[in-house]
This record gives C-alpha cells, structure tokens and sequence, in this order.
C-alpha cells in the first residue's frame, strides 16, 4: 500500500530492468540533480515526458506522423495541407516534398521520432547528423 499522496503502479520486469538499469548507472548524476532514489528518478521521467508532450502538440500540430515502415515515413503538413514523404537513401533522409532535400523541416520532424532509430538500428546504419543537426 502506498503512502498517502501516492498511487502505485504495474510494469512489467522487463519495463522495469530497462529503466532501474539506466537509474543505476546515471546514479552519481542523478542524486546531483536531487533525485535520490529510483521511484524519484521514474516520476522525474514522467513529468518530463508529460512536458515534452505538452509542449510537442501546443507548438508542432502542423504536422503529424501518419506511418513508418522500413524505408520511409509518411506525414501530413497541415500547413501546407499536403503529404509530405521522407525516405531513407544511402543513409540519409530526404524529403520528396521539398524535392528531395534533408534539411528542411519534414526530414527534421523525422529524426524526433524515436521509430527512426529503431529501424536504422535494426538495419546496421549509422544516420550522420546533417551539418545543420549539429
């Protein structure tokens, strides 16, 4: 039973290995932030997601992540009210909307979704950050 003023909840063991293995070894940082034990560093993470989140769909509405698959992302622009395509070519992102450009704001909208990784890690590649991502 929690205290009160607290609410539990359930993950699963892998879930939580996952996020107790990354507290572990952030620990010495953490605890210079003030977040001195695991279910501090969880609720930490949540507030930030939550923030992020809110922040994301106040000011980025304009577009919006419609798919992903192997080799492409599909987006709306709903300033410009078109769809805009993204592929990966050679290891690099390039926006069929904006002909074929990789560093205009569609290709930047893809490399904040962490789908993207986790397809270019599957695949072996290695995504160099574009002069302008630095």
């Amino acid at each position: 039973m929690p205290k009160p003023g607290f609410k539990s909840i359930t993950v699963s063991e892998n879930i939580y290995k996952k996020f107790f293995e990354v507290y572990e070894k952030n620990r010495k940082g953490l605890e210079l932030k003030g977040i001195m034990s695991f279910s501090g560093y969880l609720t930490s993470r949540m507030e930030e997601m939550m923030i992020k989140d809110e922040v994301f769909a106040k000011h980025s509405p304009f577009i919006e992540k419609i798919a992903v698959d192997q080799n492409r992302v599909i987006l709306k622009d709903n300033k410009k009210n078109r769809i805009a395509e993204v592929l990966m070519n050679n290891g690099e992102l390039q926006c069929l909307l904006d002909d074929g450009r990789s560093d205009c704001v569609h290709v930047g909208f893809v490399y904040s979704l962490p789908e993207l990784y986790g397809i270019i890690s599957s695949k072996g590649i290695n995504v160099p950050r574009s002069t302008h991502m630095r």
